[in-house]
């Protein structure tokens, strides 16, 4: 069985001090990552390929990128909305892929995942501007991860909703009645994912013993997208 352990690698995660960024953090140090924790705001043109090229050497690249889901009814939605919700989730994360590609290819080795959205998969109303984002998010994965799975590179990402963070399902949120009424009728699982569930799975998948994994979607989401 291969090794799950990340001792030796260098991790770069973006976004670190939101949505998934803190436990990812947490959770790739203690599976023995040199973890690259990044805070720069990445929606700036010409900033995500200065990260790749400021961090060096990079093993695993988790493109955790989120923000606040706008909530339009879709006749409602306005260019600059479109615009943005892209210009923080798409172009980003197609940004630094083609900038950390070439290093990877070169050396025969590389682990890229995506921290996703599982809108992408289940229609919601109100957020076609986010859910199209996510959902151009993971087609992209998906044609990478085939076109670069001769080189050993492993392109996948997770499709998540419902679980713990602190943009998406902050405490304050947690804590209020309807919310968790809400849990028990839309997530089988009956409960939040927690985010160490979570960035475990995301560890997992950037370790050599999931090297088999081709430009793969995993949902994790307590099982809302089959209910």
């Amino acid at each position: 069985m291969k090794d799950i352990s990340l001792s030796g690698k260098r991790v770069l995660i973006t976004q670190a001090d939101d949505f998934m960024g803190p436990a990812l953090c947490k959770t790739f140090k203690a599976f023995g990552a040199e973890v690259l924790a990044d805070r720069t705001p990445l929606i700036f043109p010409g900033n995500p390929s200065r990260v790749v090229a400021d961090n060096g050497h990079i093993d695993a690249m988790v493109l955790n990128l989120a923000i606040p889901a706008p909530n339009t009814l879709a006749h409602q939605v306005e260019s600059d909305e479109w615009a943005a919700v892209f210009a923080a989730l798409v172009h980003p994360m197609q940004a630094m892929i083609k900038a950390v590609l070439p290093q990877m290819i070169e050396r025969n080795s590389g682990k890229i995942l995506l921290m996703g959205s599982a809108a992408a998969l289940r229609g919601m109303s109100n957020r076609s501007s986010y859910a199209a984002a996510r959902g151009a998010q993971l087609a992209y994965i998906q044609a990478v991860g085939v076109e670069v799975a001769a080189h050993k590179i492993q392109v996948n990402a997770i499709a998540q909703n419902f679980v713990e963070n602190s943009t998406y399902f902050p405490p304050e949120v947690q804590a209020q009645p309807a919310f968790k009424e809400r849990i028990k009728y839309q997530v089988p699982l009956g409960r939040l994912v927690s985010a160490d569930e979570d960035s475990a799975f995301a560890a997992y998948l950037c370790s050599p013993a999931a090297d088999c994994f081709v430009g793969q979607v995993f949902p994790v989401c307590g099982g809302w997208v089959t209910r």
